[in-house]
């Protein structure tokens, strides 16, 4: 069975400064229904080249959910909820993976809901 490809699943990698913020950014989506799920993944140390300084940060990881139909409208509503000025955000392909667990993510993300 083809998968159209605005219904293919997508994994978006986010980091937030703290936990709190994380989660609050996670539940935003979740409940705008643009993520199935989020993983907040605390502890992660990110160094980077931030204004002309090398830069070390504990930082939050976000593991997020959705479908390529909602990369455009995520995206937005990511970077509006983010207290960064430039949020990382990266979209992975996702290959393969548990049938029904694919088809729970489109459905929470689905046009059906709105």
């Amino acid at each position: 069975m083809s998968i159209d490809p605005h219904d293919e699943v997508r994994v978006i990698l986010s980091t937030a400064p703290d936990t709190a913020q994380a989660e609050s950014i996670a539940a935003r989506l979740v409940h705008e229904r643009l993520i199935a799920c989020a993983n907040v993944v605390p502890g992660v140390r990110s160094v980077y080249r931030w204004e002309g300084e090398i830069r070390k940060e504990g930082e939050v990881l976000l593991l997020l959910k959705s479908t390529q139909a909602q990369l455009s409208r995520l995206e937005e509503r990511l970077v509006d909820l983010h207290p960064y000025d430039v949020p990382e955000v990266l979209v992975l392909r996702v290959e393969q993976g548990l049938d029904t667990y694919l088809s729970w993510v489109r459905t929470e993300v689905g046009v059906e809901h709105e």
